[in-house]
């Protein structure tokens, strides 16, 4: 097989957790742009149908479903139905995540409950659920999107002054969602399945002016990450151009990780 090749998604399910958010568009984007059926679901139906309507507009292969992956019933149903319309599943990106609560003394018990019903329940069923799919047809890939600061302490000058924060449940999450890939891939690699995590830095969204000065003079590449930033990575760990990868947590970060 030729080279490019092994970037090609070509007959490959793909379903994105959370597909209709800053993330996950262009995740979704990229996985049909290389040639993948993808499935964008979230709790927010209405909004996973813009985004499908806006791919199938570029001629993608993009469809909408609904399904709250705090409920096990829920993800189970929507197995039932993929596996019903297409018969496998070969591609999960687990980017569901749910924010609420702030700083360590602005967070309240109800409020770290609630988010871990996401986060990590949610993340657990969805690998196990899926997982389960993948081992039988020994093969898949499953991506976990964490965050740089999965890996790091917030820098919290960066907020200074403006309205954005940085909450801790936020990196609790994203820091046991990087070791339980590393767990999920040990255990799924003998049934032939791939798990890795992709960490993206700050992505372009909208913040405030102050924030995005701020974050440009602490990363060494000098700005947020944009859309097309993640798309190549994604691509690359869901396809056989990573055939070989399993475990890993790879940094989108424009340098910040590396001081």
């Amino acid at each position: 097989m030729k080279t490019l090749e092994l970037f090609q998604l070509r007959e490959r399910i793909a379903l994105v957790s959370g597909g209709a958010g800053i993330v996950g568009k262009y995740l979704v984007r990229g996985l049909a742009e290389a040639g993948a059926t993808v499935i964008v679901a979230s709790r927010g139906y209405a909004s996973c149908e813009v985004v499908a309507a806006e791919m199938q507009a570029d001629d993608l292969a993009v469809f909408p479903e609904r399904c709250d992956f705090t409920s096990e019933l829920e993800i189970r149903a929507l197995r039932q139905r993929l596996l019903g319309r297409y018969g496998h599943i070969d591609v999960l990106f687990n980017n569901a995540v749910a924010r609420s609560g702030g700083e360590l003394m602005d967070t309240k018990m109800e409020e770290w409950e609630s988010v871990m019903a996401l986060n990590s329940t949610g993340l657990f069923l969805s690998c196990q659920l899926f997982g389960e799919v993948m081992m039988t047809r020994k093969s898949g890939s499953i991506v976990n999107v964490a965050s740089i600061y999965g890996m790091v302490g917030p820098d919290f000058s960066l907020y200074e002054g403006t309205p954005v924060h940085n909450s801790v449940s936020y990196a609790y999450a994203k820091g046991g969602m990087i070791n339980l890939t590393r767990y999920l891939a040990s255990f799924l690699a003998p049934h032939g399945v791939r798990v890795n995590t992709l960490s993206p830095g700050g992505v372009l969204a909208g913040q405030p002016e102050r924030f995005i000065e701020n974050y440009n003079k602490r990363v060494p590449m000098g700005r947020l990450a944009n859309g097309a930033d993640l798309q190549g990575a994604a691509v690359f760990l869901a396809s056989d151009a990573s055939a070989y990868i399993t475990g890993q947590n790879i940094a989108v970060d424009g340098g910040w990780t590396a001081i």
